[in-house]
């Protein structure tokens, strides 16, 4: 066997791989018998019982013979599937363990090294051509007194390193696939034994290798870069906070606390990142936030109200906690989703901008709330409410496993329904989606229907976090906030492009950062600079990668 440092050549290759192949065949060819009249005469069955369902040249007579012979030769077949099952999966150990004791050692290793060597060696003569090339260029500028003809010479000399690059690209590149394609082959005969059926640790092993072998390093930091500068002044703020102010900022108790301040942030944001997908935002979060918590404040609050509304007083005192707090989430929830759907039905019938939708509807429910309630706080709810709805447990605040449940159903809601696919498709081509029959009508109502009923959910949990407090100007600034945190998270405002982690992501982020801070004693309004100057790096970060693509 060739030295590990030699470079063997793609003859010498095949021999090692060779043997490796015929042992795997052999064993192959004793699966694929047992399965001639087990697992592949069923899904045949199967196909043939599914296209005979969807044939409409068939009469019923016809169909229904169809499929009751194909029925009766299915039960066969799954009888002999089962009955060879056990062989199957020993022959397939015997592979595996075969290729576990074999591949690696006999093969892949000795492709590694090859390449490694390879690498270094084109390394070593591409440097040497580079010297070469600036050698014979630097001895023809010296005999060359004309400056048209320096220049040209200088223009040669570029497209000379220009084309050496490019073929030490393409030298590198290829040695890479020669090392991935030996590592990738093994999963190439499992894929085969196991007809796809691959075991996670096999699922995970592909994954990293394929991760490894498209990595780029610059493509990396390019869309990791923001997050990466953000975690570096979060860990800045860790150390800098025990030193200013003698105390620690990781520590259980603050971080339960970010976690507890994200919770109804994380509702609100969720409902935005279903617009943004849209190519849409939401200016009204913050007035949504402010007219929930007025409501919910009024109708959970203890005793009869302190402040009036369009003049009248109301008293809900008679009502139990537990009825006047699901009655306070509902309306909660039945006003921001009127007004969200209103904002969305300018969008989608009249192709009105969203920012001019929402601005709108932002004035006019800070205005209607604002004179309702004479811009008075409606002072505290009833305490039984909290206690009965977000309960500490020891140290541990639910309002937590709130937004974990709302974290769980919007994904689920765009990643496991038609609505949800829709709303991708609605978000990265609206023409096309037309044409396939999608109505863009119906996904952008649903999609701020469904912001709506989150902003509904997340007012009335700030009110039961905050115990009250609801008033006109409640909200102000969680509009940015909730749109920040979707924008460094990664969902795009070019439409289509967004996953549900990152919101969370960005929500964490913010909230963390603006606890840090607080913590550290900054001013609120150097926060909103720190603030607008992430939204705007993670807003030109999406819009070179649209740049790129274009």
């Amino acid at each position: 066997m060739a030295e590990n440092s030699v470079i063997i050549s793609a003859e010498e290759e095949a021999k090692l791989l060779k043997p490796i192949n015929e042992y795997v065949e052999k064993i192959q060819k004793k699966i694929d018998m047992l399965r001639v009249d087990g697992s592949d005469k069923v899904n045949d069955l199967k196909n043939q019982i599914a296209i005979a369902k969807e044939n409409k040249n068939l009469s019923k007579v016809q169909r229904d013979k169809i499929i009751a012979n194909s029925k009766k030769e299915l039960e066969s077949a799954k009888r002999v599937e089962a009955a060879n099952k056990e062989e199957i999966k020993k022959l397939i150990a015997e592979a595996e363990d075969y290729l576990a004791k074999h591949y690696k050692k006999e093969y892949y290793d000795v492709v590694n090294n090859s390449c490694k060597a390879a690498k270094a060696e084109e390394n070593n003569r591409y440097e040497k051509i580079k010297a070469d090339l600036k050698s014979e260029h630097q001895k023809k500028i010296a005999s060359l007194k004309d400056a048209e003809e320096i220049r040209a010479e200088k223009y040669v000399f570029k497209n000379k390193l220009f084309d050496a690059q490019m073929a030490h690209e393409s030298k590198i590149q290829e040695i890479k696939d020669r090392r991935h394609d030996a590592y990738m082959h093994k999963y190439h005969l499992i894929d085969l034994l196991r007809t796809s059926k691959f075991t996670f640790l096999q699922q995970r092993e592909q994954k990293l290798e394929n991760y490894r072998y498209s990595f780029n390093l610059s493509q990396f930091l390019y869309k990791n870069g923001l997050y990466i500068v953000i975690i570096l002044i979060f860990i800045a703020l860790c150390i800098i906070t025990p030193i200013v102010k003698n105390t620690q900022l990781l520590t259980v108790t603050n971080i339960l606390n970010i976690l507890q301040q994200a919770s109804p942030r994380m509702f609100l944001a969720l409902g935005v990142a279903g617009l943004i997908l849209l190519t849409g935002t939401d200016l009204s979060v913050g007035r949504m936030v402010g007219m929930g918590m007025v409501t919910a404040t009024i109708i959970m609050h203890n005793g009869i109200n302190t402040g009036a509304v369009f003049g009248h007083v109301f008293d809900f005192s008679a009502m139990p906690a537990t009825a006047k707090a699901l009655f306070a989430l509902l309306m909660c929830v039945i006003l921001t989703t009127a007004f969200a759907m209103i904002a969305g039905f300018f969008m989608a019938r009249f192709k009105m901008h969203p920012f001019i939708s929402t601005m709108a509807n932002m004035l006019i429910i800070f205005g209607l709330v604002t004179y309702a309630t004479k811009g008075v706080s409606f002072g505290a709810i009833d305490s039984a409410i909290p206690n009965t709805f977000i309960p500490q447990i020891g140290k541990f605040p639910t309002i937590i496993l709130w937004a974990v449940a709302a974290v769980a159903i919007v994904w689920f809601i765009w990643n496991k329904t038609t609505f949800g696919k829709n709303l991708y498709a609605v978000g990265g081509n609206p023409e096309a989606a037309a044409v396939s029959g999608i109505s863009v009508f119906k996904v952008t109502m649903g999609a701020f229907m469904l912001a709506g009923i989150l902003y509904g959910f997340g007012s009335w949990l700030e009110c039961n976090r905050m115990v009250g407090s609801g008033s006109a100007a409640y909200g102000q600034g969680w509009d940015m906030d909730a749109i920040a945190a979707c924008v460094v998270g990664g969902v795009s405002f070019t439409g289509g492009i967004g996953k549900i982690s990152g919101v969370v992501t960005g929500v964490l982020i913010f909230t963390s950062l603006t606890y840090a801070l607080t913590i550290l004693g900054i001013d609120t309004n150097l926060q909103f600079i720190f603030e607008g100057i992430i939204i705007l790096a993670a807003v030109t970060l999406d819009c070179l990668k649209y740049v790129q693509k274009k």
